[in-house]
């Protein structure tokens, strides 16, 4: 019975149900389990289930199944192990497998794959014969059998298959490659997950550099949308490393599935993660925090490399975390005796960024260059030297040390790159070693000119280090007679008084102007010639009354200013504030370079009032902070008085 023309619709559902039973018993006939050409897989039913839902003859239908399998392919038996599979397995040579395709032997769909498979690992470590095989007629006959077959390979050979013609450098314009890379792309929503991680592990390199783009771009996009399905921290930590710096969304939700399994990571997977994020300078906070965790927590073993991996990591990142560096320090030490020169230059480095100094880690590093100063590369020293005087380290022999740095250096030092010869000459004028030869090398106009009318940020750091050094050769080497940086060089650039002002700085400048009474009785924010910026100047005549310091000499700036000389018994007194970020992780010792500036101000004759941040932060009320001040001076003045 029809309404408006058109069938009931049980009527359809029950003929539908028919249709489908009787294909699913031929099916079970023709393979209780069958998957089709790489793509689908048909788990065994039991017949009796068939049976029991319909009994309609295959004949019902309009063609039988069998007659669509030898017509469409549209299902395939996954083949059982023959003997050209083991002789695969144990070819030794390419010519083995190429004898395999005139030995009368059966090949299946899989088979020319895992050959190809096979002589990419054998010619792994023999690049020099791949040219010769890409001429062979025999493999190309290889690459067009496969050719023939790619739409039956399985989806693990066929992953395989691309990374081996990628490693076997196939030209880009090869049909056969890119019939391949063709068929993976239409798999790609039908991959696992597992085979588009080995996809973004093994080729992904590849893909950029041959410019398959498109193919990358896809791969990217799945890896992105399906990244839900990550089950292991392996996956998760190679698909990071090879795939992440491709794609900013990517990254993202990998470094959330991290946060999610890195309780199952082990510390090889730990500093992957970590490398990897510094490697792309990515500080993600919540992830950094987790790891840190875990790596304070658990007490599995780290080896040399992960420990130094680790330093690099925390040290590029700057995160600061004590305990871990505790860690690192403590573990390292034992391993101080095996490392190589530059490891130890690397390492040094790496705790000089994250301003965390531990003396029994450096002094163990000062023993191994002193045990191997003959063959200690002269660039590796100035490196360690470099991240010394960052951290301020002085070592308990350094005489003998410093001894070393100079015969070393000496020779080498107008061979290293000009930018470098500045570098370890200021590192020495920071731990106060430095040699009048060695002031010489780097204030000689032939050097320093490169670097008076550099713009890049680069140069400019180069010679304000030039204007310490020649600072240091003016103040605390008296004996020195030149060269010496030009009049003109010594000009305080508006770059001087450049950047943002901090809290403790607007404070100080206020809580001082109110002491003061009048701006006149002060100076604030003093470019001076050594290269330093002054917070504040004052001057006190004998009785310690202020007075206005631009009415007198002072031979501290360029051009100086003022006419009048100093009244007898007048001090200058210098203003220095000291940040959180002047100071050692976890440390109230200046950084080098913040106690050579404070060396060289108490040098030019200024009495320094030091403002620490972690004092000024005590005080709550604006008369606390002026008797604070008021206090510093007196003490001063006090200090210098008792000399």
């Amino acid at each position: 019975m029809e309404v408006s023309g058109r069938p009931r619709c049980p009527v359809m559902a029950a003929r539908l149900v028919k249709r489908c039973a009787c294909l699913l018993r031929e099916a079970t006939l023709v393979a209780p389990a069958v998957a089709p050409v790489g793509r689908l897989r048909l788990t065994q039913v039991a017949p009796r289930t068939l049976t029991s839902s319909a009994t309609s003859p295959s004949s019902h239908l309009p063609g039988s199944l069998s007659g669509l399998l030898e017509k469409e392919q549209v299902f395939t038996t996954r083949p059982e192990q023959q003997e050209v599979d083991q002789l695969i397995k144990k070819a030794t040579r390419p010519e083995e497998l190429l004898e395999l395709l005139g030995g009368g032997h059966h090949l299946h769909e899989n088979h020319a794959a895992l050959m190809l498979i096979q002589l990419s690992r054998l010619l792994s470590d023999k690049p020099e014969y791949k040219a010769s095989l890409l001429r062979d007629a025999r493999f190309q006959q290889l690459l067009q059998l496969v050719n023939s077959q790619i739409a039956s390979v399985w989806h693990g050979p066929l992953v395989r298959l691309l990374r081996s013609l990628y490693a076997l450098a196939l030209p880009a314009a090869c049909k056969e490659l890119q019939s391949v890379e063709q068929e993976v792309r239409w798999r790609l929503r039908r991959l696992r997950y597992k085979h588009l991680a080995f996809l973004a592990e093994s080729s992904a390199t590849y893909m950029q550099e041959r410019g398959s783009q498109e193919l990358l771009a896809e791969l990217l996009l799945h890896l992105e949308r399906r990244w839900a399905e990550i089950e292991d921290g392996r996956t998760v930590v190679a698909v990071m490393a090879k795939t992440g710096p491709l794609s900013e969304p990517l990254m993202t939700r990998l470094e959330d599935k991290c946060l999610e399994l890195v309780e199952q990571f082990g510390p090889d997977e730990l500093r992957k993660v970590l490398v990897t994020l510094a490697a792309q300078n990515r500080r993600s906070v919540p992830l950094l925090r987790a790891i840190s965790y875990h790596l304070v927590q658990k007490p599995f073993p780290l080896t040399k490399c992960i420990l130094l991996d680790l330093a690099y990591a925390y040290g590029k990142l700057g995160f600061q975390q004590p305990q871990v560096f505790q860690r690192l320090a403590a573990d390292l030490l034992p391993h101080t005796p095996s490392l190589t020169s530059g490891e130890v230059a690397r390492c040094a480095k790496s705790f000089a960024l994250l301003k965390w100094l531990s003396g029994p880690l450096f002094e163990a590093f000062v023993q191994h260059i002193q045990d191997r100063a003959q063959t200690v590369p002269a660039l590796y020293l100035c490196n360690v030297l470099l991240a010394f005087a960052h951290l301020n380290f002085r070592p308990e022999r350094e005489d003998q040390f410093f001894r070393l740095v100079h015969e070393k250096l000496g020779p080498a030092l107008t061979g290293l790159h000009p930018a470098l010869q500045v570098d370890v000459v200021w590192a020495l004028c920071v731990l106060q070693q430095v040699q009048e030869t060695e002031l010489r090398a780097v204030l000689r106009p032939d050097l320093h000119t490169q670097f008076l009318e550099g713009r890049s940020p680069k140069d400019q750091s180069t010679f304000q280090k030039l204007l310490h050094i020649n600072a240091s050769a003016h103040l605390e080497h008296p004996e020195y007679t030149g060269p010496h940086l030009p009049a003109s060089a010594l000009v305080p650039r508006l770059s001087a008084l450049d950047g943002k002002v901090t809290p403790l700085q607007k404070e100080l400048q206020d809580t001082l102007k109110g002491l003061l009474g009048d701006s006149s009785r002060g100076s604030f924010m003093v470019p001076t010639q050594y290269g330093w910026v002054l917070d504040a100047e004052v001057l006190l005549d004998p009785e310690s009354q202020f007075l206005p310091p631009r009415d007198f000499v002072a031979p501290h700036l360029t051009p100086p200013s003022g006419s009048q000389p100093l009244p007898p018994g007048a001090k200058r007194l210098a203003f220095l504030r000291w940040e959180f970020p002047n100071y050692g992780s976890r440390s109230r010792d200046l950084l080098g370079r913040f106690a050579l500036a404070r060396r060289h101000v108490r040098a030019a004759g200024f009495l320094v009032v030091d403002v620490p941040y972690y004092e000024w932060q005590e005080l709550r009320s604006e008369w606390q902070k002026g008797a604070y001040l008021k206090d510093k001076m007196r003490k001063a003045v006090a200090e210098e008085l008792a000399k």
